[in-house]
Formats: C-alpha cells, structure tokens, sequence
C-alpha cells in the first residue's frame, strides 16, 4: 500500500492507535492532522499552509471534533464510521447519505425521526394496536423499522431515539445484507456514536430555551486521563411543547458513557453505556375527510389526559481490538441491551375517538467478530474482512386493559364535535381512562448465526471491485396468545446475501460505479410485531407455515461519484432499480395463494451535493425521483397469472398502482454562510410529494392521503470567542401547516411541528 494510501485511512475513536502501519488499521495520520488542525501545529501549518489555514478557520467556528468528517468541510463526511467499509465513501460503489454533528447540528433537528423525515427517498410510517408507536422509517418505499443499527451492530424495538450522543448518521440506500443481514431491503441506518479519544481534552456545555416552553441542556466532555485513557460523557435534559399543539409535549432525558484503554501496543478496549428515557404525550395530529380524500384542517388538539408513549433503551457495549501483526487486526463488539416501550394514545376516526395502545419489552444480545486483513495476492492488494456474529432477539408484546370512566357525548361513543361540527370544550377530558398494564399476546425470540466475507480489490490505478457474500442461520420461535388460546410456531432457514461492485476512476476527482445486490428478510422477522399480520408479523395456521419463502430483493445501482475543489465537495448521482419478490400478501396469510405472491418494483434517481462550494458556502444537497410499482397481488377472482416456479397466482387491479408511505419526490437542501470569521447564517428547505394510505408493501389508496410540502427553516450563529458561541434556529418559518404520512384506513395523520424558535449558548472549557 502507498504512503498517500495510508495517510487517507480515518481515525477511529473506537480503536486509538501508536503504532505506525498500514490499511484500515494504523490511522494515526489523520490523528496527528486533527490533534495539528485543534493545537497550531507549526509543523504541519509549514507543509501545508494554505489548506491548515483554511481548515482551522472552519474548525474552531465549527467546535466539531468529528474524526469521520473531511477537515475544513464540516458537512461532509470523508469516511464511514463502520470500519468494514475500507474505502472512503467517495469511493464506495453505494448510495450512502451521511449526516454529520455539525449539519445536524445547525438543521436544529434532534430526534432522529425528524432528521430522517427530511432525507430523500425516505418517507414515515404510523403506528397502531398491532404495529407500535415508535420510531418508524420506509426507506425507498420499504419497511425499515427494524434495519437501525448503533456503530454497526443492530439496534432492535420500537423506541424514541435521539442524536446527542451520535458522531454522524448513516443511511445506506438499497439492500445492503453483506454488512446488515436479514433484512435492509430499502437501507439501513447506522448511527455512530460519540467515543472517548486520548487525542484531546475538551468540554462543551450547551444550554437552549426557544417557544413551545422548550429547553435543552447537554454536556459533551472528553477527559485525557493519560496517554493510554480517556473518558467521554454526554448527558442529555430536554422538553418541549409541541408546537401551537398544547398540551402535546416531549421529554428526552439520557447518557451516554464511553471509555477506551490503550492496554498494550496491540490490544485496545472500548466500552460504552448508553441511556435514554422518553415520554410523550402524543398528538395523533388531523384525520383524513373520506370525501375529499385529504386531512381536516384547524382541527384542535383531542389528546386525553391520560395518553401516553413512554420508551426507555439502556445498553451496554464492550469492544476488543488485537493487532496480530501489521497488516493484520481482530476486533470483537459484544453489546446487551434491553428497550421498554408502552403507550395509550388516542386516535379520531372521523370526529370519534379511538384508542392505541400496547407494549414491548426487548431483550438482546449481540457479539461480532471482525478479521481484517490487507494483503497482496497475484499481484493486486485486497482487503479482506472475515465476520461471524451471533444475535439473540428476545421479544414480548402485550395490551393495556383500559376503562373509560367519562360520560359518552354521542351514543355510546366519545366525539370531539357535535352534529353541527362545533368542537367540544375540554377535549382533554372526555374518555377519562384508567389504565393498568395487560397481559402478553406475543412472546418470541429469533437466534441468528451469521458468516460474511467481503473483499476489497484494487486492480490498478484505475479499477477496483467490491465482493460480499453473507450467510444468516435463524431460529425463529413465537408463541401468539388470542383469545385464551396459544398458538406456537417454530421456524428455521438460512440466508444467503450477496453484492458486487466496480469502480472506474474516471480521472483523479471522478468515478463511475456498477453495483448489484440483494437482500433477503424472514416471514415474521420484523422484532416489533410478533404475530401481527400485515405489517411483517407471521401469523395464519402453523401448518401452513413451512410453505412461506423468504422475501427477497435485489438492487442494480449505475452511478458516479465525483470529489470536487480539493476534496471538499461530493456530488453523487445514482440510478437504481429494486425488486421485491415472494411478499407476504393480506391479512390472512391461510388463504390458499396468500403465500409469497406479491411482488414490487422502485427505481429511480437519486443526486447529492454535500461540502463546501466556496470556502464561506457549505452544502447538503440530496434530491429523489423515484417510481414505486406492484407487479404482482394477490385478491380473490380478478386475472391470473403464475410465479417464477410456474405456480398459479391470482392478481388484482392492485398491479400497476404506486405503494403504501412512499413518496416519489422528495428534496433536502441546506445552505451555510459564513459571513465573517464569527457570523454564520443559514436556510434550509424539506419537499415531499404526496403520500398515501396503506401497509407496506401494499398497493396504496390514492382516495387517501396527505399532499405534498415544503418547509422552510433558518439558523444563524455567532462566535464570542473561541469558546463561547450562540446559534438561533427558526423551525418552519412560514408556518406551514403540513403532514407527514397517515394511518392506513386515514383515521389520524401525523402533523409536521408549526412555526417555533430555539436560542442555544454553547460554552466549552
């Protein structure tokens, strides 16, 4: 490998090292850049004197210690925080979205849920009795809610999730079942975590009041104990109203603590805890009028008092790193981890109240083992990982049993308006529950044992390919209590997974790219929905259930990628095409012809533009055009037609209709101006088309739901001094009254946050 090769790998906070090498494991280089960029070095501001002068202008208004960014762009993220992707993402053959601190930062979002409602291609999907609130993602057009990863390993449940412990947020687009497994059918999200480094000491505090009664304060502190050990926590305090929707509000309270111990030159240990509790009062926002197809306007806030979701995630992570020579590490992650998650909360279907509820307890257990190793073999250097990884998903699901106390005020029901339309006072009141945790429908658990190995060629100066191949080995066990009855299911199988890229470079900034992968996702895999039917959950007879397949998708991407004005500017353009077969249909999957008979098709375009366009000018830049179709459903008595095997399969109209939660178009944009070397400002603006009703991959109802939207935020910030900075956030400045997705029968629609103002003062020392 050359030296400029081996000067281009990431630092990793995760696995701090002293030893000089090469490849993916000896990333000092860029330890020494940072550690140069933060202090003044003399020595590096002698080599490079235009470009350190530049860069640390940015980095000290920026206060960004992120060792994945590229110095000088904030925006910008140079490398993944997965260290199984050895090649920089400007050289990595995938559609990869990387949000850093900063951008999520000055975009003033903090859940994650609102930072990935804003990113192109991905859209937002409900909960209800059988499918829980929580955190819910569709990534081009498909179920992503259990594709969330934290630093590579799987982060299952329904929960609330926040970022201020994260580095940057990762979204892969298009399977991706080499690095994630099961599942990653649209993507994947992996979070990176913030971790203790012994290349600096640093403390930030940060304080916000704004509208909506919101207030927020966290702590970021970095401690070099010595040169060897380093402690890092982040704390987190939060609550809001949410906006113009009293008395809907949110609570965020965490921790997030991270160690690293250099024990021996080779050996290096991390370990990390994690906390967060979360409590809301929900807001079900508007419902879908079923004559004109679209949401009910100025509709007032229906939360009963006694609503609730309430979530809570702890984990705990230990990891090992050993340099068994210079070209050659082992690292294992080993990470527990349980998540509670429980909520009542009230619907409207037309003007009547309805009430969701339930819980889940998760339990998991994850180990993974990753051999890396650069090595020259006829000639050409590869860069191999070798993974194997265990996970063991415990999962139980359960009701809440509830009365309402209050007196009905239309028949037997409960109804937020009269006859004549006039909403009723004290809305909040009406239903008057009392609520006591029930018994549990749902109890299962899924073992996987997974093989992977993924190689990185480089043929020449201008060729190199990527080669993965993964088998996941399952054991999924559930027993579904209904009606007094249990029904209990055991099932195996094995997934294999694979993908293919080349890359072309083109010239020394440019490329072009081919890639080819696949995904597979078990029957009844998805870890929030035990046996709910329709929404990933299997159910039917457990006869019938040795005759499922496995859903499987594969995707074609052509793109290009080009690393522009000194590597600080990424523009990326991709074509895709992605294919699901063998979709498990209905709501009755006994019904004979029900099984694996459905089959869909996205493709699309997909651009970015993320960095520095000036030296003042920052960009995040994505846009998407995409195209959802249903080749093949099943319904009763409409055409015919048969599978890959020759097998018949009835059809219905649903074929040719666009899918369920998927928008075709959608735009992000981000602007940064810096003014001076103390005044920044900015704008942004988040575009989505239409949207409508459904369950996932199902043909949607387009007589239901929510129109397009653009919204548009400002922030602005300024420097006191080197420690001491302020920044101001305008959520949604014009006021726009919009909707995110809706429930499937149109009984609730999510209502984007109106206009609202932070005022934050951040202090480090």
């Amino acid at each position: 490998m050359t030296e400029q090769n081996k000067l281009s790998q990431p630092l990793t906070l995760r696995s701090p090292q002293k030893l000089a090498g090469s490849g993916q494991f000896y990333r000092g280089a860029l330890a020494l850049s940072l550690t140069g960029i933060l202090s003044g070095s003399p020595a590096l501001a002698q080599e490079e004197e235009p470009i350190m002068l530049d860069t640390m202008s940015i980095e000290d208004r920026t206060l960004d210690t992120n060792p994945y960014a590229e110095p000088g762009a904030p925006y910008k993220a140079r490398v993944s925080g997965d260290k199984r992707r050895v090649k920089e993402l400007a050289e990595t053959p995938q559609t990869i979205t990387v949000l850093t601190q900063t951008a999520i930062k000055d975009s003033g979002k903090s859940d994650l849920r609102d930072v990935l409602a804003a990113q192109p291609g991905i859209s937002l999907g409900t909960g209800e009795n059988g499918n829980a609130f929580g955190d819910r993602y569709v990534i081009r057009g498909h179920e992503a809610r259990s594709d969330v990863f934290v630093d590579g390993l799987r982060d299952p449940g329904m929960t609330t999730r926040e970022s201020f412990a994260v580095e940057q947020i990762e979204i892969t687009k298009g399977p991706s079942s080499t690095f994630a497994g099961r599942g990653s059918t649209g993507g994947a999200v992996n979070s990176i975590t913030k971790q203790a480094s012994t290349e600096y000491n640093f403390s930030k505090v940060e304080a916000g009041v704004g509208t909506d009664a919101y207030r927020r304060l966290t702590l970021d502190s970095n401690i070099k104990l010595s040169e060897d050990l380093a402690l890092r926590a982040n704390v987190l305090s939060a609550y809001e109203e949410v906006p113009d929707r009293e008395p809907a509000e949110r609570e965020r309270n965490g921790i997030a603590l991270s160690s690293a111990w250099q024990a021996t030159d080779k050996l290096d240990l991390v370990a990390d805890y994690y906390f967060l509790e979360a409590s809301d009062l929900p807001d079900l926002g508007s419902y879908i009028d079923s004559s004109s197809g679209k949401p009910v306007r100025d509709i007032p806030v229906y939360s009963q008092s006694e609503d609730f979701l309430d979530s809570e995630v702890e984990t705990f992570t230990l990891r090992a790193g050993y340099q068994l020579a210079d070209n050659l590490r082992l690292e294992n992650a080993t990470r527990y981890g349980s998540t509670d998650n429980g909520y009542v909360v009230t619907g409207t279907r037309g003007t009547t109240l309805s009430t969701h509820q339930g819980w889940q307890e998760v339990e998991y257990l994850a180990n993974q083992t990753n051999l890396y190793w650069d090595t020259e073999l006829g000639g050409k250097a590869h860069q191999w990982v070798f993974s194997a990884e265990y996970t063991r998903h415990d999962v139980v699901n359960g009701v809440y049993d509830y009365t309402a106390n209050g007196t009905p005020n239309c028949g037997t029901s409960y109804c937020i308006a009269d006859d004549d339309g006039n909403y009723y006072s004290d809305l909040h009141n009406l239903m008057q529950r009392s609520i006591s945790k029930g018994d549990a429908d749902s109890d299962y658990n899924i073992d996987t044992w997974s093989l992977a190995l993924m190689d990185t060629i480089t043929l020449d100066d201008q060729w190199s390919v990527f080669l993965g191949l993964r088998l996941d080995s399952f054991d999924y066990h559930n027993v579904v209590t209904s009606g007094g009855t249990a029904s209990e299911w055991d099932y195996s199988d094995e997934l294999w997974n694979g993908h293919v890229g080349v890359v072309y470079q083109i010239s020394p900034v440019a490329n072009v790219y081919l890639s080819y992968s696949t995904s597979a996702n078990i029957n009844g895999g998805e870890s929030d929905v035990g046996g709910s039917c329709g929404y990933g959950g299997l159910c039917g007879e457990v006869s019938t259930l040795g005759q499922s397949q496995p859903e499987r998708t594969e995707n074609i991407e052509l793109g290009s990628k080009w690393n522009l004005l000194d590597d600080k500017l990424l523009a990326t353009l991709a074509v895709f095409q992605m294919t699901k077969d063998d979709v498990m249909e209905g709501a009755d999957y006994t019904t004979t012809g029900t099984l694996n008979t459905g089959k869909n098709r996205v493709d699309g375009v997909e651009v970015s533009l993320v960095g520095n366009l000036t030296e003042q000018l920052s960009v995040y830049f994505g846009a998407s055009v995409m195209n959802a179709e249903v080749l093949e459903s099943y319904n009763d008595g409409v055409n015919m037609t048969s599978d890959r095997s020759g097998n018949p399969v009835l059809t219905s109209d649903a074929r040719g209709k666009t899918l369920a939660n998927f928008a075709d178009k959608s735009a992000y944009l981000q602007l940064r101006y810096q003014l001076s070397s103390a005044f920044a400002f900015g704008v942004s603006a988040n575009y989505s088309s239409p949207v409508y009703t459904g369950q996932p991959d199902s043909a949607a109802n387009e007589d239901l739901g929510v129109p397009s939207y653009t919204v548009y935020d400002l922030f602005a910030s300024y420097a006191f001094s080197d420690k001491l900075t302020t920044r101001l956030n305008l959520g949604n400045v014009t006021d726009k009254d919009y909707y995110l997705t809706a429930y499937r029968s149109g009984a609730f629609t999510y209502l984007g946050d109106r206009r609202n103002a932070q005022l934050s003062l951040t202090y480090e020392f």
